[in-house]
């Protein structure tokens, strides 16, 4: 399934979403977001798949919203709102709403909400020759998908306040260090690097992967003693499921182990 710049695919228990406007350094448009949200939405309650993966064509992430298509729809304050609240944010809600892996295969350049994309993911490989900005301030705007929440956590508020202050770049090798990314690689080993990562965590038995996710967000915004109470549940349920005794009488007999996501 597809629209016209954005390609979603399933191979082999990973949901695929692959932006592709390389002309347009996959800046993307109204309905690209319309579709963007919903594969989301749909990779989530699909039980065959187990994780998502993010990336683009050509040698650009996401240069951010392609602001033509976009100001054609913001003809007043009102409507630019709309804009907003029903293309552009949509597609933040439902990554945040994700209860399985969001992996991003960072393959170029990714500015802006391109770059605020990213950040709702959980995971992030980038390509050497990537580079990032929060530039909105460049085109006299504020950031609108989340770079003001994401960003911070990430790399540090003072930091965070410089990028999204100045809209200036920031390379790979510096984004790996501040945490902005978690692998940097050559460009034509990127997509490589992301395979291996989505394959291997899609080998994982499901329902722990993503009760493990769920615990960890808990943990971000609750104390310790709340923590180990969610997760004496977790391991309950997970202990119950067939997933868990195939892992251990796999370990046991040192075989490969076949998980079914119950």
């Amino acid at each position: 399934m597809s629209t016209e710049g954005i390609h979603i695919t399933v191979r082999d228990h990973v949901g695929w979403i692959e932006l592709d406007r390389p002309e347009k350094k996959n800046a993307f448009t109204p309905d690209m977001l319309r579709e963007w949200a919903d594969a989301y939405r749909r990779f989530d309650t699909d039980l065959e798949v187990r994780v998502i993966a993010v990336t683009a064509s050509g040698d650009a992430f996401c240069a951010g919203a392609d602001l033509g298509a976009l100001q054609a729809k913001a003809t007043s304050p009102l409507a630019s709102r709309q804009l907003m609240t029903e293309y552009v944010q949509p597609v933040a809600l439902a990554a945040e709403n994700l209860a399985k892996p969001l992996v991003f295969g960072l393959n170029g350049v990714a500015v802006g909400a391109g770059l605020d994309m990213a950040l709702a993911g959980d995971y992030r490989i980038a390509a050497d020759t990537a580079r990032f900005s929060e530039g909105y301030i460049r085109v006299g705007l504020v950031p609108g998908d989340g770079g003001c929440h994401y960003l911070p956590p990430i790399v540090g508020r003072s930091r965070a306040l410089r990028m999204l202050w100045t809209g200036e770049f920031v390379s790979a090798s510096t984004a790996m260090d501040w945490g902005l990314v978690d692998e940097v690689h050559p460009f034509d080993e990127m997509r490589t690097a992301l395979e291996t990562m989505v394959h291997r965590l899609a080998a994982q038995p499901p329902v722990a992967i993503q009760l493990i996710k769920r615990a960890v967000r808990a943990g971000a915004h609750g104390d310790l003693r709340t923590s180990l109470d969610l997760i004496a549940s977790h391991q309950a349920v997970v202990q119950s499921t067939a997933d868990s005794a195939e892992a251990m009488s796999a370990f046991t007999e040192r075989r490969e182990p076949h998980f079914v996501g119950r």
